[in-house]
């Protein structure tokens, strides 16, 4: 895990935080991630962060990459700095901690996510809530060829020049490398850290 974590530091340059996606990490993977040295992790379920957190607290720097429902926000701000996936006001109003806007770029029913039309509206009243909205984030439709989520990791790269925002959460263990090309400053990646 160690040789994988930093062939992928390695991989995406010194500008990008690699964020371990332990969705399917046990407590004792959870203890292998901070012996690799993995600083950042990142969960999908509020209910998986209370345990893991409980345990792990002082170990990592903790992400919240998952759908953020609203009645769980204000559990994720006090376990978390930072929520990759805004996507609701209703969520944004529970918020405490600094927040990654989540754009559905490619339109699909299946994923949660801010239009592009709406993000405009959407930063602005976020902001009137008081949420730090620091970046976007986005999730390209699955595809085998990591080039395919190009066209979308440059259009978010886009949207956030035009809005005045720093951080981009894109690229997954399948694509991570083309997300750092294209600007990435958050990959989140699992299965290629894990070995599987």
């Amino acid at each position: 895990m160690r040789r994988n974590y930093e062939r992928i530091r390695s991989e995406v340059g010194p500008g990008v935080t690699v964020v371990a996606a332990t969705k399917y990490a046990d407590l004792e993977t959870m203890e292998l991630l901070a012996d690799a040295g993995v600083e950042v992790v990142g969960e999908n379920r509020a209910q998986d962060l209370a345990v893991k957190h409980e345990r792990f607290g002082e170990r990592f720097h903790w992400h919240f990459i998952g759908h953020l429902q609203s009645r769980k926000a204000k559990d994720v701000s006090n376990l978390c700095e930072l929520v990759h996936s805004l996507s609701s006001v209703s969520a944004a109003k529970r918020l405490s901690v600094p927040a990654l806007v989540e754009v559905n770029l490619a339109g699909e029913e299946t994923k949660s996510g801010v239009s592009p039309a709406r993000l405009p509206q959407f930063l602005a009243e976020a902001r009137e809530l008081g949420v730090d909205v620091q970046g976007l984030m986005t999730m390209p439709p699955l595809a085998d060829d990591p080039e395919r989520s190009r066209p979308y990791f440059r259009r978010l790269r886009e949207l956030a020049g035009e809005l005045g925002l720093a951080e981009l959460s894109m690229g997954t263990s399948q694509d991570y490398g083309v997300a750092a090309e294209e600007g990435a400053t958050l990959v989140r990646v699992g299965s290629v850290l894990f070995g599987r």
